[in-house]
Order: C-alpha cells, then structure tokens, then sequence
C-alpha cells in the first residue's frame, strides 16, 4: 500500500433528460489525457482521478476501490466518501442503478471481500475473519446508519474507541 493516505477522485454525471430538454449545458469537463476537471473554459482542478460522463461502474471501482479492498483483506482499514449535492450522482455510484445496468461499489464491494477471504481461508489454515461494515449519511447535520432502519429519527454519535477507531458507537458493542 502507498503512503498516500487519501485519494480524492471526481466523477462527473452526464446531464439528466430533463436537463437536456430545458437545454442545459454541461459546464464541467475532463481535462482530455489527466485527472483534471475544467470548470466553464479556464479554470482547471487537479485530482488523483476524474472520470467523465461516459465512465463505467467497472472503471470508478477498478482505479478508486478495488485496491481499498485488497488492503482490506490484508487488515487495513478503508473508507469511502462520497460527497456531493442532491442529484449529483452519488446513489447512482455506490449503489448502481438499474437492475439491467452493473452494479455500484457496495455491490462489487461485497462480492470482492468475500470472494477474496474465501480465497484467503482456502489458502491458508484456521483463518477466520470479521467484516463490519457501515453505511452513514450525513444529510443537513444529521447522521443516519442506513443499514439500521430504526435509525430514521435517532441521533447517532461519532466516537473513537479505545484502540482509535472511529465510528458509530453502536459499532463498537459487541
């Protein structure tokens, strides 16, 4: 694993049909050839990686996730943030979209950490593993765990544990 403790990439949407049909424009763009996005015509951002309008779920989660998960096997932790505004995309990449279309990243997620401690388990004797995972939105100050459906109105408090590990305190009792 590389030093690099965080890595920030951009994907940009295509523009909605009802976008199209009150003739928007698109606005932001890949630099053609870098990770970087030009807003109107001069201004330009750098990121580790930009993906653009046609970008695939495969090529999001081979350059950005897949190796967290690999590190995770290795028992390193990993996160994934998405941030964005209403509509940006955000639902769409984590989770997918159609059910004709490739998944997002907590499917190809799930199946790459169980097929990979599978893997590990065959390979290897008496290995035993624990996955946790969370699944939180941070909407308008407010914490939600969106695996916890009793969660919709209760306030949720982020803590670290005794070994530093952060997150919800519910996910520290056992």
């Amino acid at each position: 694993m590389s030093e690099v403790c965080v890595r920030v990439a951009v994907r940009i949407r295509p523009l909605l049909p009802k976008e199209v049909l009150h003739s928007h424009q698109v606005c932001v763009r890949v630099v053609p050839g870098s990770a970087q996005v030009m807003l109107g015509s001069d201004r330009v951002f750098p990121f580790d990686h930009a993906f653009g309008p046609t970008a695939s779920q495969d090529e999001v989660y081979e350059s950005c996730v897949q190796p967290l998960v690999e590190s995770l096997v290795h028992g390193y932790n990993a996160t994934v943030f998405c941030y964005g505004q209403t509509g940006s995309g955000k639902t769409y990449t984590l989770g997918g979209g159609n059910l004709d279309e490739d998944g997002g990243i907590i499917d190809r997620v799930a199946q790459d950490v169980f097929f990979l401690l599978g893997e590990k388990r065959r390979n290897s004797d008496g290995v035993e593993a624990t996955v946790r995972v969370s699944y939180m939105e941070l909407y308008r100050e407010e914490l939600r765990d969106l695996l916890e459906l009793h969660t919709m109105h209760k306030e949720l408090h982020i803590r670290e544990d005794e070994k530093g590990n952060t997150g919800n305190k519910n996910l520290f009792s056992d």
